[in-house]
């Protein structure tokens, strides 16, 4: 079983920073795709990003591209997505889901594909 926590949300104005954290706690031997989701009242969740394993690959959803950067600390179990420039539009609960795979350049982007997730975390961004 994996379990997923996540950090770091709020409440921050137009423009500015937050950095999301994930701490796994995940099974010895296995390796983890990672990814962050967001959904906003009335909508779908919608991938923002996703990294491999292994960190060398990552996918960026176009509306967040040049803004947010998905990373992660494999020692610490650990996801991070630093949000710089927020807009009020990323305004939304923020998940972070796993998906177990062995491809160190796998990063799924369909939610059905991540069987792991967890609670959430607001993110709000005001005008």
């Amino acid at each position: 079983q994996v379990q997923l926590v996540e950090s770091g949300g709020g409440l921050v104005q137009a423009g500015g920073s937050l950095r999301l954290s994930c701490a796994a706690s995940i099974r010895t031997g296995r390796t983890y795709a990672m990814g962050w989701f967001r959904q906003a009242p009335g909508k779908e969740r919608e991938i923002v990003a996703a990294i491999s394993w292994s960190g060398g690959s990552t996918y960026y959803v176009d509306s967040v591209k040049g803004r947010f950067t998905i990373s992660r600390d494999n020692a610490k179990n650990t996801v991070y997505l630093q949000m710089n420039s927020l807009k009020p539009e990323d305004t939304a609960v923020y998940f972070c889901a796993a998906a177990a795979g062995y491809s160190s350049s796998w990063r799924p982007i369909s939610r059905w594909e991540y069987p792991y997730w967890g609670q959430g975390t607001q993110v709000t961004v005001s005008s």
